[in-house]
């Protein structure tokens, strides 16, 4: 990944655990979790509406 070790990405998860703390992270996650549900929701309905038209 990036040609980072172990190491780094430890020291990158704790800098970011400190800016955010701990408490704001899951928010931040379940936020970013809705919103790629929402994209693959959208991405199948798209999808369906090609087919349905493609096919008139």
């Amino acid at each position: 990944m990036f040609g980072l070790g172990s190491q780094e990405v430890l020291i990158i998860a704790l800098i970011i655990l400190l800016l955010f703390g701990g408490k704001k992270i899951p928010e931040m996650m379940n936020g970013l979790g809705k919103g790629v549900k929402s994209f693959k929701d959208g991405m199948k309905e798209d999808s369906k509406d090609n087919n349905d038209t493609s096919n008139t």
